[in-house]
């Protein structure tokens, strides 16, 4: 996985990419994977939530789903709010559906995984806030 580290780099990933999986969304707005996933979907991004605990359910309008492989789309981005532990199994999700960027939120990295998607030719985005970076980068 090439490591996106430079602005531009950032900036094409975010104006390419149309679609989101944030995995970890919570309900709470005091959350910082609700807050910063309520700031993305201003910016026109198709938004997909996944957390098995609010399976079913509804968060800013959207549905959220148990898993990224029951995401009925492509998906460009998969944004993660997970512990670095829990990232293992977000990434194993996300291989067996397809994606083309995975987005370590801070506090969320986990080398073991950012070096296997390095090797398999993803492309990560590590320790910078989506919300910070799209406010930085796109227009409303």
């Amino acid at each position: 996985m090439p490591i996106l580290e430079k602005d531009e780099e950032i900036k094409e990933i975010l104006e390419k990419s149309k679609t989101v999986a944030v995995v970890g969304i919570s309900d709470d707005p005091s959350r910082p994977s609700y807050f910063v996933s309520e700031v993305v979907k201003s910016y026109g991004f198709k938004m997909y939530f996944v957390n098995p605990k609010y399976e079913g359910k509804e968060i800013l309008g959207e549905k959220v789903y148990k898993s990224i492989l029951d995401i009925p789309d492509e998906i460009d981005i998969v944004d993660v709010f997970r512990r670095p532990a829990d990232v293992v199994f977000t990434a194993e999700e996300a291989l067996k559906k397809g994606f083309k960027t995975f987005w370590f939120q801070p506090g969320t990295y986990n080398p073991q995984v950012a070096q296997k998607l390095n090797q398999l030719g993803y492309n990560g985005v590590i320790d910078r806030c989506m919300k910070v970076e799209c406010q930085r980068f796109l227009k409303r």
